[in-house]
């Protein structure tokens, strides 16, 4: 089985914002950590219960950890049915929390 990916506003906006921040030091490391952003959310096709639950009892809302150099990321997302899964947000592990 295979989900289609969706992404909300938000999460294309988290995405843009963390491309932007990154490429003002380096673009060749906002290149790598848009490619590794793009390439973990893919895997969610074929994976997406493989994941940590992001609020406690709801098991269709979770977290999916990307590595990236001595940090990462983490992309929220939510399975919306057993066809469709939509990524809510993105964002660096150092931050807060969801923008």
């Amino acid at each position: 089985m295979s989900y289609t990916i969706r992404f909300t506003q938000e999460a294309l906006d988290d995405i843009v914002r963390l491309y932007d921040y990154l490429i003002a030091y380096d673009v060749d490391l906002a290149e790598r950590a848009y490619i590794a952003l793009q390439q973990a959310i893919a895997s969610l096709e074929h994976f997406p219960f493989s994941h940590r639950k992001a609020i406690g009892d709801d098991p269709l809302t979770r977290e999916l950890l990307v590595p990236f150099g001595s940090s990462g990321y983490v992309v929220l997302y939510r399975i919306e049915s057993s066809e469709v899964l939509t990524v809510a947000a993105v964002r660096h592990q150092w931050e807060d929390d969801y923008h």
